[in-house]
């Protein structure tokens, strides 16, 4: 892998009003770029299209995760909390704010319920211990991006999920697959991996040379079922980036996709070589992110930067509910 990339030459223009901060109309009437990497071409076009692209022996593989809320605030409003993950019963790995007022030994009241901060970890991060649990369905919200600008409303408890989410986990979504309906996803050849995205999703690269950023770590598990159609599918059509992490990570040094539960902190950048992503359904990813980084390396640098121009003309929707690129 180079070692002389730099962040900043991940960077692209961007109009602010092509961020989508809402979901559109319905969930299958994106637009559709289509980059073909063996032409070099960039060709605009609709999601309705996407079936059309898929062959035999060709398997449409999905991650199942499920957005679970991880927003919350404390009883006097003071304190805002994002929910990680919950290593044992009643003690949150957690994200907060402002950090100087929860410091080691510091209480805190969320839900009627008072917990105490126990470490500081890596990154920021917090151990919250909680007296009693707390129902996270009523006390708690979905953590939208940053870049859309609002709090949660009744409308993303539907459209920021998948509508095959079965697996609760993720702390944001898997958002190449908003697009699909159940009539789509059941059209197609498919099977399922999860990965529970996490706080890598809200966290922008620091570092001045892409090779010194430190990678976020992200559960994932594959059933024996989906590893078996894996291994003998003639091409693996990703849908996101985080199915592309979960089968390089399983597939680095020419293995086959082994089942089972793991973590995985794999960085792509170009100059990574894939092994089992033949093709990538992704949606547009914010400039100098590890995602804009990882699609570069599938399709060049050079041709991503046409695909974001022609995005940018012909007016595209940008990040979580915007529209979507297919990479063949």
């Amino acid at each position: 892998m180079p070692t002389d990339l730099r962040t900043d030459d991940f960077d692209y223009p961007l109009p602010e009003e092509l961020i989508a901060s809402r979901p559109g109309g319905r969930r299958d009437a994106s637009r559709m770029m289509v980059v073909d990497r063996a032409a070099g071409s960039v060709r605009p076009g609709h999601f309705s299209e996407f079936a059309g692209h898929v062959g035999d022996g060709d398997l449409v593989v999905f991650n199942d995760t499920r957005v679970v809320p991880s927003r919350f605030f404390s009883d006097d409003g003071g304190v805002e909390i994002v929910r990680l993950e919950e290593p044992e019963p009643g003690l949150w790995k957690c994200l907060v704010r402002p950090g100087r007022k929860m410091r080691p030994g510091r209480g805190v009241t969320v839900a009627g319920v008072r917990g105490t901060v126990e470490a500081t970890l890596d990154k920021g991060e917090r151990l919250l211990r909680f007296e009693a649990p707390i129902d996270i369905a009523e006390h708690g919200e979905l953590a939208l991006p940053h870049y859309m600008g609002r709090d949660a409303e009744e409308v993303d408890q539907e459209r920021y999920q998948t509508v095959y989410a079965r697996r609760p986990g993720a702390i944001a979504a898997p958002t190449a697959g908003l697009h699909f309906t159940p009539e789509l996803t059941a059209s197609l050849p498919h099977a399922f991996v999860t990965l529970h995205v996490g706080v890598g999703t809200f966290r922008p690269v620091r570092a001045e040379r892409v090779a010194d950023h430190e990678m976020h770590s992200e559960r994932f598990d594959v059933s024996p079922e989906a590893a078996a159609a894996i291994n003998g599918a003639r091409r693996v059509i990703s849908v996101g980036t985080t199915v592309a992490r979960v089968l390089e990570h399983l597939s680095s040094g020419g293995r086959p996709v082994a089942a089972g539960p793991g973590e995985t902190d794999i960085f792509i950048y170009p100059g990574f070589e894939f092994r089992r992503t033949g093709a990538l359904l992704t949606n547009f990813h914010l400039p100098k992110s590890t995602l804009f980084m990882l699609v570069c390396a599938l399709a060049g640098t050079g041709l991503m930067r046409e695909a974001y121009a022609r995005a940018v003309e012909e007016r595209f929707r940008f990040f979580s509910y915007g529209d979507c690129m297919l990479i063949l």
